[in-house]
């Protein structure tokens, strides 16, 4: 899930979570103040302060109603109405009576034309909306200008059949106190519904970015200090994660690049090295005879000529590493200019052996061509290139020929997509453990045979160049005693 769906949820989830929330905090804090949610209109007055008044108005109404009962004409005395009224005021209540369709009293407390509107008609019933066991339920609340009431009716007779009511008022309480209340209470809910939900989604979403960037921080701190081998693991799948994945993809280039720089230093070492080892013996030879020349070591004219074509062959030699060296450079750095073209592959082979086998017959080795199919293979190939790497491939066998006759074998062989050709010849072998290292730079199996026999150890490492840079591979087999087997393959011509 990507960072943008999971921000657009968190808004959404931020709007609806705390309207429902606040839509249900509101009705219980309603059942709370204003009644049993079941019956809605109606005030619940269970646990309620204003029970401990009802209680006692309820008393009062009985000795009322029972003084009615006895003497009807009593609710007639306006003394007799005052003392009742006052013991009301104590409690929150007052008092209405009403002698047919006129009111002859009313409590100091409530405004005659506002209590009138409210009363109910005579219906010759004692109808209280409490229960006689004192158990206040049901009570309808009834709005009077800005306060809440309960109103109870009790109708009977005064002595002369006059029609009476008597109705027992209580303020409940006004309407803003409650009102006050109720909104405190559902702004406080909301504020902490709001607090809570924005909080919690915050925090989830907030981790699913804080935590993979925290953990790339600290990975780049770690790289900034030189230590590449911190991985950042990030398994999500959003913006975040392909971040992660980007990051430890660089990681790894760096690291890879730093650990090239660094071989590529050794390597460089190691050519500079090398390269001085291979030129202190000709020059140490050129120093030598040139020195024994100056100093009259050479006192005839035959020793002179045999100093001075030493000294030219030692010449030569230190060419020809400095030709293979600055090749081998430009190979390396992928500036030498390739020719490549359609050639045939067997009358290539045909013409490249005829010109090694006069060269061969001096050092008493025969080389022998076999090929796979009489009819032409065109490959992709630059001739000039071909030629050296068959060459140093060749020079290599016959440097370390140590049989009588020695023998060198070049075989082609047709593929799909390639051709392999296969160079053997019948000599020492090289060990197991030298195989994977024969075409490294200035590698050589012995060192000091290698010298005397000629070899730099950038024959076989040009070769490789060569052919890599035909798309081809290059690899060698061999066993101690039984001869080497160098195989290199090349691109068929399409079409």
């Amino acid at each position: 899930m990507s960072i943008r769906v999971k921000l657009l949820l968190s808004y959404i989830a931020m709007l609806i979570i705390p309207i429902i929330l606040s839509l249900l905090a509101a009705l219980l804090i309603a059942h709370a103040y204003f009644g049993d949610l079941k019956y809605g209109s109606k005030l619940s007055l269970r646990n309620n302060p204003i029970e401990n008044l009802l209680i006692e108005e309820v008393k009062i109404f009985e000795e009322i109603k029972q003084n009615t009962a006895s003497d009807p004409d009593k609710l007639m005395s306006t003394s007799y109405l005052e003392g009742i009224d006052k013991k009301l005021n104590l409690v929150n209540a007052g008092l209405v009576v009403r002698r047919g369709d006129t009111i002859i009293y009313v409590s100091r407390m409530f405004n005659q034309s506002e209590i009138i509107d409210q009363l109910s008609k005579f219906e010759n019933r004692r109808q209280v909306t409490r229960r006689e066991d004192n158990r206040h339920e049901g009570i309808e609340p009834i709005i009077i200008g800005n306060s809440l009431y309960s109103i109870s009716q009790f109708d009977f007779y005064f002595s002369d059949n006059t029609p009476g009511s008597l109705f027992p008022i209580m303020d409940i309480g006004p309407i803003g106190i409650y009102a006050f209340r109720f909104i405190v209470a559902l702004g406080l809910a909301i504020v902490l519904i709001l607090i809570v939900t924005n909080g919690v989604l915050t925090f989830l979403v907030s981790r699913s970015i804080i935590k993979p960037i925290e953990s790339l921080k600290r990975a780049a701190g770690q790289i900034k200090e030189g230590n590449l081998d911190c991985s950042v693991n990030c398994y999500s799948n959003d913006e975040i994660g392909q971040l992660c994945l980007a990051f430890e993809e660089m990681r790894l280039k760096l690291k890879e690049s730093v650990e090239r720089q660094l071989q590529d230093e050794d390597n460089r070492k190691e050519l500079i090295s090398s390269i001085s080892h291979d030129l202190k013996t000709p020059i140490t030879s050129i120093k030598g005879y040139t020195e024994g020349i100056l100093d009259g070591v050479a006192d005839s004219p035959e020793k002179i000529r045999k100093y001075i074509q030493t000294i030219h062959v030692k010449a030569i030699d230190i060419d020809k590493l400095i030709d293979e060296l600055f090749l081998y450079s430009k190979l390396d750095l992928q500036k030498e200019p390739f020719n490549f073209e359609r050639i045939d592959i067997n009358e290539y082979l045909e013409h490249s052996t005829e010109d090694l086998q006069f060269d061969l017959d001096k050092e008493g080795l025969k080389l022998d061509l076999k090929m796979a199919t009489k009819q032409p293979v065109l490959v992709i190939a630059d001739r000039e290139k071909l030629k050296r790497v068959v060459t140093n491939i060749v020079a290599n066998s016959v440097n370390f020929m140590d049989k009588e006759p020695g023998k060198i074998g070049v075989t082609m062989q047709e593929g799909k997509e390639f051709v392999t050709i296969k160079i053997e010849d019948n000599g020492p072998g090289i060990p197991k453990e030298a195989l994977p290292l024969i075409f490294s730079r200035f590698y050589r199996v012995e060192s000091s045979r290698s010298i005397s026999a000629g070899g730099n150890g950038l024959g076989l490492a040009i070769a490789r160049r060569i052919i890599e840079e035909h798309g081809g591979s290059i690899w060698a087999e061999s066993q101690e005693g039984m001869g080497t087997r160098i195989f290199f393959t090349l691109k068929k011509a399409v079409g």
